[in-house]
């Protein structure tokens, strides 16, 4: 094909269809008809010589061709709208839509006033939340199909960026009336109760060490410090014992309210839980690690103002969830 032939909206209407795989979404987001983007793509395969997108009972789907094409394609239209300056952001008057990945309980705790602020700042901005569990969340981000990833992260490879956003402890989390309820947490507690973890991937995803690696990028499996606690009931010759490990943080509650099982959760976690479903609060009778949660981009959005903003006001919403902990 020759670029001397290529109308570039024709780009950004593959673009739209690449993200959303529905052609209804990618003309509400590119403010078209069905019609005018069917007509556009139409065009566009013609000029590319495949067939681009298959329509299947899940939308349409991707041929090789086309997701060989995407990420420099998105690549360059960013670069592109970056040079010319066009779409400056306003915060107020925008209707961008951006896309973050976080697990169910940093979006209770970062995402939910997150959303609260967007709603009093940026009225026309929508907030899609992907699941972080997803294997393929560094790919995502490479492709841009995610604008940030909130976590916690070991290793981040050279082409992403991250930004420090909270650190947080760990607490214990039982139902009123437990057996230890009525004294100071122990050791002994630590190994005579199960406990019900939490964990968003294991061994069988590639897991080592309570973190999965992909494409360069580590992400935290285990939402708690596994070797902390080992180590210190080694000292009373213990070892814990996990009955229930659970991949969502809403169903540590309903397991709690009924057994004498203890659950070892981030702070920030342990604090709703038990203001929201009547559980108590305790430290760890051990030193826990502290975790520090970052937010992770792709560094080709540095300098977009869109992007540059999302920042700034997600990190401003983790340092209240901060202040809140002490």
């Amino acid at each position: 094909m020759s670029i001397g032939r290529t109308d570039l909206n024709l780009l950004k209407v593959f673009d739209a269809v690449y993200e959303e795989r529905n052609l209804v979404l990618a003309g509400k987001r590119l403010h078209l008809s069905q019609s005018a983007v069917s007509h556009a793509l139409a065009r566009l395969r013609e000029l590319v010589g495949d067939e681009l997108f298959m329509r299947t009972g899940k939308g349409m789907i991707p041929t090789g061709r086309a997701a060989a094409m995407a990420p420099a394609l998105r690549d360059s239209l960013r670069r592109i709208e970056a040079t010319l300056g066009v779409e400056p952001f306003s915060a107020q008057q925008s209707t961008r839509r951006f896309v973050i990945a976080a697990n169910d309980h940093l979006t209770a705790v970062i995402v939910a006033p997150l959303s609260r602020e967007l709603q009093r700042s940026a009225p026309g901005v929508d907030l899609v939340i992907r699941p972080f569990t997803r294997l393929d969340l560094a790919e995502q981000i490479d492709l841009g199909r995610i604008d940030m990833a909130v976590g916690i992260f070991s290793q981040v490879p050279g082409r992403l960026n991250s930004r420090t956003l909270m650190s947080q402890g760990e607490a214990i989390l039982m139902r009123k009336g437990h057996p230890a309820s009525r004294r100071k947490l122990t050791l002994r507690d630590m190994a005579k109760f199960p406990l019900v973890t939490l964990s968003v991937g294991g061994e069988e995803e590639g897991a080592v060490g309570g973190f999965i690696l992909e494409r360069g990028l580590a992400r935290q499996s285990e939402m708690f410090d596994r070797h902390a606690l080992e180590e210190a009931l080694l000292a009373v010759q213990e070892a814990p014992r996990a009955r229930v490990t659970v991949p969502h943080s809403l169903a540590i509650p309903a397991l709690l309210r009924e057994t004498d099982m203890l659950s070892i959760v981030p702070a920030s976690l342990a604090i709703a839980l038990a203001k929201s479903s009547d559980l108590l609060r305790r430290q760890p009778p051990y030193q826990a690690g502290t975790s520090t949660i970052r937010a992770v981009w792709h560094r080709r959005d540095d300098h977009d103002e869109g992007h540059v903003w999302l920042r700034d006001v997600v990190a401003a919403t983790a340092r209240l969830a901060e202040e809140a902990l002490d």
